[in-house]
């Protein structure tokens, strides 16, 4: 018997062998140090990509929990249609004009359909992992706006939106900053998306929500504001756990190298500024309303990723947790300045959230980026550029947003109706409910 365990034990070292040989022997040559960078980096790059198109799960979570559970399939269903035809039509356009060759410092003309090499972009990883890794961040901007105008929108509309943002909005914003257009030749840094993805999903969310009105029973006659309170916390509590998991893929990921050392940095920085920004908002909602408010620091944690993403490589480990630490108030002011003031509906305080804290964080880069950083004795030259930036996408975001919605609303139209609206989203438009079988109780709000 030890005799045949012996010899069992010698074939299949002689078998390994043989396997691991294969790829040698097929190629003719051993595997160089470049192709091992190269294969890591594009490893990296994929785990990297994955984890934020799990993202996805952690908006449609967040976004569920924290509105009513007759709308919940219909939250899902958004979620899930942005990055599917999102997907395709970034694909088939978006990404040429995000990284085509460029016309002006505006937006490519090239390469639509991945009909060119997109070799001008010294790419040292292969392009399909590269498009992919960048249509989940497509996804990402797309799919803010579902939750600020959660509740009341056409299930139709919200895919002619989805459509136009994946196409062209966000395309060029990503040529300015990222595909070699007018702001990356400024020197304007936005490492991996404060102002590129979430300012664009969260001003784009500004103006959807500004011109769909709020929700039934939100604000009384005399403009005071009632809450609506989400059917389910434990659920928005997950989704926010899933989003600072995924942004462990979302900023590390943006150095496309798994062989870069300062994907340590980031991820450090990234969980510092989540850390303070979550931390902050518990001590200041406390302080201000005399209860720690669970779903705002919940949201504080989002703001402090949000806010570090556009500085998470250029600033060190103490500027992350200021960053996220001001954030984490900004995020409580934010969200009652426009429920309260600007009378904007916004169920999960994407605005805030996207739109005001990725704008705060990428002007903040100006102050604390080591290098150039006005603290650190940079001067103002990169702080007037990040402010140029963030200026200049809230302009593009906001006209092409007014523009798109004001079609949508001459046309399709934005909204369901009243009764429609009070019924619930899930069996007007998809004649289903997500949670079959269970009493619904209504609130206290007349809805």
């Amino acid at each position: 018997m030890k005799t045949r365990f012996r010899k069992n034990g010698i074939f299949l070292g002689i078998f390994t062998a043989l396997l691991l040989a294969i790829p040698g022997i097929a190629l003719g040559a051993e595997p160089s140090v470049e192709s091992n960078a190269v294969a890591i980096d594009t490893i990296w790059t994929l785990i990297a990509g994955f984890l934020v198109f799990f993202m996805q799960a952690g908006f449609a979570m967040v976004e569920a929990g924290f509105t009513r559970a007759k709308n919940a399939g219909n939250i899902i269903m958004k979620n899930l249609m942005d990055f599917s035809i999102g997907s395709l039509i970034y694909w088939l356009f978006g990404f040429a004009i995000m990284f085509g060759v460029d016309q002006a410092g505006l937006f490519g003309t090239t390469g639509f359909g991945m009909s060119d090499s997109f070799e001008h972009l010294g790419l040292s990883i292969p392009l399909p992992a590269f498009l992919l890794f960048q249509t989940v961040f497509a996804a990402t901007a797309a799919t803010i706006v579902s939750g600020a105008m959660a509740e009341r929108t056409k299930f139709m509309s919200y895919i002619v939106y989805s459509f136009v943002i994946s196409a062209v909005i966000y395309p060029v914003v990503g040529h300015w900053i990222w595909g070699g257009g007018w702001l990356m030749e400024r020197g304007m840094i936005d490492f991996a998306g404060s102002t590129v993805v979430h300012s664009v999903g969260g001003w784009a969310a500004l103006i959807g929500a500004l011109l769909i009105g709020p929700r039934v029973g939100k604000y009384s006659k005399d403009g005071k504001s009632h809450a609506i309170p989400g059917h389910n916390i434990t659920l928005g509590a997950l989704g926010v756990f899933i989003l600072w998991f995924g942004w462990f893929g979302f900023n590390p990921g943006s150095t496309l190298s798994g062989t870069n050392p300062d994907i340590g940095k980031i991820a450090l920085n990234t969980n510092l500024a989540a850390a303070a920004g979550a931390t902050m908002t518990m001590f200041f909602t406390w302080i201000k309303y005399k209860k720690p408010d669970v779903s705002l620091t919940l949201n504080g944690a989002l703001a402090g990723l949000v806010a570090i993403t556009a500085g998470c490589l250029a600033v060190d480990p103490i500027g992350a947790a200021i960053i996220g630490a001001f954030a984490g108030i900004l995020i409580v002011l934010s969200v009652e300045f426009i429920d309260q003031f600007l009378k904007i509906d916004d169920p999960v305080g994407a605005i805030s959230v996207h739109g005001v804290c990725g704008s705060f964080g990428t002007v903040l880069v100006g102050l604390f980026a080591v290098d150039g950083g006005l603290i650190y004795g940079g001067g103002t030259a990169l702080l007037i550029t990040q402010i140029i930036g963030v200026a200049s996408v809230f302009a593009w975001t906001a006209v092409t947003s007014l523009i798109l919605f004001g079609i949508i609303k001459a046309t399709l139209g934005l909204r369901v109706s009243e009764e429609e609206e009070i019924r619930g989203l899930d069996i007007g438009e998809h004649g289903m409910e997500a949670y079959s079988g269970f009493e619904m109780k209504a609130p206290s709000v007349n809805i």
